[in-house]
C-alpha cells in the first residue's frame, strides 16, 4: 500500500470516529445518578401535606432524572422541620442525592432569627408542586361555630413545635385579632394534631394543609362537615369563599403587614428543596426533571385520583421568594420577631 493510500485510509477512519463520537459521548449527570438512591427528607411525620407531596416526588421524579435513580422518602420530624433543614444544610452530601420537603416558612424563620447559622438562600429549590393554604379546623362536636368563638372564650389549639406555622398563626391572631387561643405544642405534625382533636385533647387543629384535607377529609370542605375558622392565604380560596383569611381578621395596620408576610409563605407551599452547593449541571437536571414530572400524564392522573391540588412553579421562582423574605424591612422583621418570641 502506497503512502498516499495509507494517508487516505487514516483520514477516512478519523472521519468515522468524528461522526460516531458525539453519539457515544457520555452524559456526566446520567452517569452520576445511574444506580444511585436519592433521599427525600420530609420534615414532618406521616400523613400531612409535606409528607404527601414529598412522597409524590419520590414516586414520580426519578423517571425524569437522567440515569433514573431510585428515590425514597424518609420522615425526619422535629422542630417544625428544623431538624430536617439542619440535616440538609449541615450533614447531607451536597451532591444532588438529597432533597427535602420542609416548612414553607423556612425563610421567614431565618429572617427573624437573632443568630442564624443556616443561610437558607443556599438551600436551592427544585420546584413547587402547589401553593399551600393552611386552615384551622374544628369538628362539629367541639361547639365552635366560627372564629368569633375564639374571641369570646379560650379555645385550645393543637400545634407541633415553637416556630411552626400552627404556632405562628395562633400567636398572630392572639396579638392582633383579639383571639384567646391556648396553644398546646409537641405534636409531630397536622395529622397527629388531628388525632389529638379526635381524642379530645385539643379543640382546633390550627394548621391543617388544605391539599392534605382534600385528600383525607374532602367532605370537610366540599360539604361543610367541619368548621373552618380561618385560612392563611393572600386571598380567599375558591372553595372557601366564606372563610376569612388571617389578614382579614387582624385589627391593626401592623397586624396586617405581619399577616401579609405570613400569608406569603403560602406561595412556597409544597416545594422540594435540595442541599447547598449542588453542582450546577445536576441542579439544572433536577429542576428540568421536576418540570417534566409535573407535565407527566401519569403524574397528573395520579394526582387527580388522589384529590391533590397542583399549582406548579419552577425552583428559581421559589429562590426569588426566599431572597425577598431575607430582605424584609427592619420594622416588619422587628414586629415578626417580637411576635415569635411570645
Amino acid at each position: 500500500m502506497t503512502l498516499a493510500m495509507r494517508t487516505i485510509y487514516r483520514a477516512a477512519a478519523l472521519a468515522g470516529v468524528l461522526i460516531v463520537a458525539p453519539g457515544l459521548r457520555a452524559d456526566p449527570v446520567a452517569d452520576f445518578y445511574r444506580g444511585k438512591t436519592i433521599r427525600v427528607i420530609i420534615g414532618y411525620g406521616p400523613g400531612g401535606g409535606y409528607d404527601i407531596y414529598g412522597r409524590l416526588a419520590a414516586e414520580f421524579l426519578g423517571r425524569h432524572v437522567p440515569g433514573n435513580p431510585t428515590i425514597v422518602a424518609v420522615n425526619m420530624p422535629g422542630g417544625g422541620s428544623l431538624k430536617a433543614i439542619e440535616y440538609l444544610y449541615n450533614v447531607a452530601p451536597r451532591d444532588g442525592t438529597h432533597l427535602g420537603s420542609v416548612s414553607q416558612q423556612m425563610a421567614l424563620n431565618a429572617a427573624v432569627a437573632d443568630r442564624n447559622t443556616t443561610d437558607v438562600t443556599r438551600l436551592r429549590y427544585v420546584g413547587r408542586f402547589t401553593t399551600n393554604i393552611d386552615i384551622a379546623v374544628a369538628l362539629p362536636e367541639k361547639g365552635i361555630s366560627s372564629f368569633e368563638d375564639a374571641r369570646r372564650r379560650e379555645v385550645v389549639v393543637g400545634a407541633d413545635q415553637a416556630g411552626s406555622m400552627s404556632v405562628v398563626y395562633a400567636l398572630t391572631l392572639n396579638a392582633y385579632a383579639g383571639a384567646r387561643l391556648k396553644i398546646v405544642k409537641g405534636y409531630s405534625g397536622s395529622a397527629e394534631v388531628q388525632l389529638a382533636a379526635e381524642r379530645g385533647e385539643v379543640e382546633v387543629n390550627g394548621s391543617y394543609s388544605l391539599p392534605a384535607v382534600l385528600v383525607s377529609h374532602p367532605d370537610w370542605v366540599r360539604n361543610g362537615k367541619a368548621v373552618i375558622l380561618y385560612q392563611n392565604a393572600l386571598k380567599r380560596f375558591v372553595l372557601l369563599p366564606h372563610v376569612p383569611t388571617v389578614a382579614e381578621l387582624v385589627l391593626s395596620d401592623e397586624g396586617r403587614a405581619v399577616a401579609q408576610v405570613i400569608a406569603g409563605t403560602a406561595e412556597i407551599g409544597r416545594s422540594i428543596v435540595t442541599t447547598p452547593d449542588v453542582p450546577a449541571e445536576r441542579l439544572a437536571a433536577l429542576r428540568n426533571a421536576f418540570q417534566q414530572t409535573v407535565k407527566d400524564p401519569d403524574f397528573i392522573a395520579a394526582s387527580t385520583r388522589r384529590n391533590l391540588l397542583l399549582d406548579p412553579a419552577p425552583g428559581e421562582a421559589m429562590d426569588a421568594i426566599t431572597g425577598q423574605t431575607m430582605a424584609l424591612p427592619a420594622p416588619t422583621v422587628a414586629a415578626l420577631r417580637k411576635l415569635l418570641r411570645e
